[in-house]
């Protein structure tokens, strides 16, 4: 099985860094979906696929809005790389149909400019797209990577590198 999931490739996704004037990160609680393997490591920041010719800053907003129904933003840095996770091989062959090992993402990071008032994650994206979280808090970028599932460590741990400046003490 191990040497199919390398053949597949990975899921093109745009990662979403948003702080808000404190200098706290976005953090949504998941309660399922393909990535989720246990309650102590349910939270991330928003994140969603690429559609096939899409600008992954423009997926990142769009994302963002269909997530979290947050508009407000300010763009104020990215990373250029794509940073690549591979699924765990119990949950690969489950997570998107089994059409890819994992993803690879662009990251960015935005200031919020609106309220909190603006945050809708019970009907996001105006009430027109599913609930991807069940709860949200603004917490400090350095506990992230503690939050999240293991597998994507990794890459929370390069964009705390990255987009420390951002965060507040």
């Amino acid at each position: 099985m191990a040497r199919h999931l390398d053949d597949l490739p990975y899921r093109p996704c745009a990662g979403m860094a948003v702080f808000n004037s404190a200098g706290r990160v976005f953090m949504g609680e998941r309660s399922g979906g393909p990535e989720h393997v246990d309650m102590t490591h349910s939270w991330q920041m928003p994140q969603g696929g690429i559609d096939k010719g899409e600008d992954p800053r423009d997926a990142a907003l769009r994302e963002l809005y269909e997530e979290t129904s947050i508009r407000s933003v300010k763009l104020i840095g990215e990373i250029d790389d794509w940073l690549s996770y591979d699924l765990p091989g119990r949950i690969a062959g489950e997570a998107w149909r089994g059409k890819y090992r994992g993803q690879t993402q662009r990251w960015f990071a935005f200031a919020f400019t609106g309220s909190d008032s603006e945050i809708d994650i019970v009907k996001p994206g105006g009430g027109k797209h599913k609930a991807e979280f069940v709860a949200w808090r603004w917490e400090q970028l350095d506990r992230t990577a503690d939050l999240v599932v293991p597998f994507k460590r990794p890459i929370y741990e390069r964009v705390i590198r990255e987009f420390r400046r951002f965060a507040g003490p």
